[in-house]
Order: C-alpha cells, then structure tokens, then sequence
C-alpha cells in the first residue's frame, strides 16, 4: 500500500521523473547504482518509485547523484500533475510552508519559525521588487529603441531590427508581468504571516 506521507510521495515521484529526464530505465538505474557501489534491485526501484517500499537516505543520496541532481531536489519535488495540496508538501512541517520555503528550509538557508519565516519573505519581496524594476527598465529602453526606429519601425514591420525589438518587447511585458504576480503572492504569503502572530 503507498505512503500517505507527503514527503514519501515527492519522492518517489521525483525518482520517476528525473529517471525519465534522464532516458534511463530502470534496469539501467538499478546497474549504475550497483556499479557505484550502492546496489538497488530493479524491482526495489519499480516499489520506490510506486510508493511501496521506503527510501532510505542512503538509496536518496545515491540516486540523486545517478540523477544528476541533488536528495533536497528529490525532498521538494512536487509532480506536475498534483492537484492543489490539502495539505504540508513534506511531513511534519506547516501546511502553508510552500515549494521555495521548503527548498529554503531543506538547503538550511531559513527555520521555519514564524520570525524566520516572515524576514525570509521580506528578504523574497525585496529581490522581487528590485526584479520588478529590472524588467520595468528594460521594457521602456526598448520601447524608447522603437519610437527612435521612427518610420523604420512603421514602413519595415519585418525588418530584422524591428523584430528583434518587438520580441524583447514581448518578452519583457511577459516577466513583468510574471513578477508583478509573484509579488502579489508575495505579498498576500507575508500579510497572512504577520495576521498569524
């Protein structure tokens, strides 16, 4: 039977994705573990990867080096597919810690005490905010670099500097936007904080 464990889930979801990503079978990731010293069945694997058999911090450590990627990587996968949690996204912890503040926490970069928690999303805003300002800039440089194509920008739509020009324009209203989003998260995550104390 799965684990209804959060953490248990991530993680063997993650073993699944990041073998895929990586064309391995799992044959082929049970041979490399045993080549590395650290022999893995392929069934063993197949049971991890279902939520069947637990994962030990050793079998974590050593398939995510397989992987190419790293066990706090592994602890903080959330699947593509998972509808909105109903509860914490790893055992033990807050149902309201979310992916980046557990990536923060599992990295020791934050607690997850209620100080620690707010000045760690007062520390995101700011980055968020100078983010906001970057992308802000670089949106009216170039809107000014095509008002002062003048006719060009009218006569030559196709004209490989107008295009350019009208794709940084695309993309720069498209991560200002992005960021004006994450800082509204942002906002909202820091105000129920400070409503909780």
């Amino acid at each position: 039977m799965p684990s209804p464990f959060p953490t248990s889930l991530a993680v063997s979801d993650a073993i699944t994705h990041y073998r895929q990503l990586r064309e391995l079978t799992i044959d082929e990731l049970a041979y490399v573990l045993s080549m590395l010293g650290h022999p893995i069945p392929a069934d063993a694997l197949a049971e991890m990867e279902r939520c069947a058999r637990p994962v030990t911090v050793d079998d974590l450590v050593a398939i995510a080096f397989v992987l190419d990627t790293t066990p706090v990587v592994l602890l903080s996968h959330i699947p593509i597919d998972m509808p909105e949690p109903e509860g914490p996204l790893a055992t033990g912890i807050l149902s309201d810690v979310d992916q980046t503040e557990l990536r923060a926490w599992l990295e020791g970069r934050t607690t997850l005490d209620r100080q620690s928690r707010v000045s760690w999303w007062k520390e995101r805003l700011a980055c968020l905010r100078v983010r906001a300002a970057h992308h802000e800039e670089q949106l009216q440089g170039a809107y000014a670099e095509l008002r002062g194509l003048g006719d060009l920008a009218v006569q030559e739509v196709d004209a490989p500097p107008v295009q350019r020009l009208e794709w940084r324009i695309q993309d720069g209203e498209h991560a200002l936007n992005q960021v004006e989003v994450a800082l509204a998260l942002t906002e909202h995550r820091l105000d129920s904080l400070r409503d909780d104390v």
